[in-house]
Parts: C-alpha cells; structure tokens; sequence
C-alpha cells in the first residue's frame, strides 16, 4: 500500500477522533499540535487505527512514534 493511500485512510480516522472535519495530516503532526490530542484520544486513536488497517501496534511501535509520519512508516512495515 503507498504512503498516498494510507494518509488518505488515516485522514478521516484522525477526523474522527478529534472531531475536527477540517484535520489535515502531516508527516510532522504530533499531538502538540492538535488541542483534543491528550492520553485517552491518543489510545482511541491507536484502536481506530488498528481497525481501519486491520494491524495490530506492539508497545516498541508506539514508542516509536514520535509524529503521523513515524505512525505512517510502521503501518506501511506491518502491511
């Protein structure tokens, strides 16, 4: 699956989670910068994630996930 293909899933996830229609995704997005982005949203998200794509995160992956593009690169591993 390309990198076009997977931002173009994980846009309306992110919609979604933070309730904001207008969320444009980045490879540099981070959760400072997005206000709704706290520890319960950030899990929410990671579920919605796993289920858009039908993957599974291990705890190594989430620590490595420092901004969308980090999420993007290990989905595009796990796929």
């Amino acid at each position: 699956m390309e990198k076009e293909e997977i931002v173009s899933r994980l846009t309306p996830v992110f919609r979604k989670v933070f309730a904001d229609s207008t969320l444009v995704i980045t490879d540099q997005l981070s959760a400072l910068d997005v206000e709704k982005w706290d520890s319960l949203s950030h899990m929410l998200l990671i579920a919605e994630v796993e289920n858009e794509f039908t993957i599974k995160f291990k705890l190594k992956d989430l620590n490595k996930m420092a901004n969308v593009g980090d999420m993007i690169a290990i989905i595009e591993s796990k796929l």
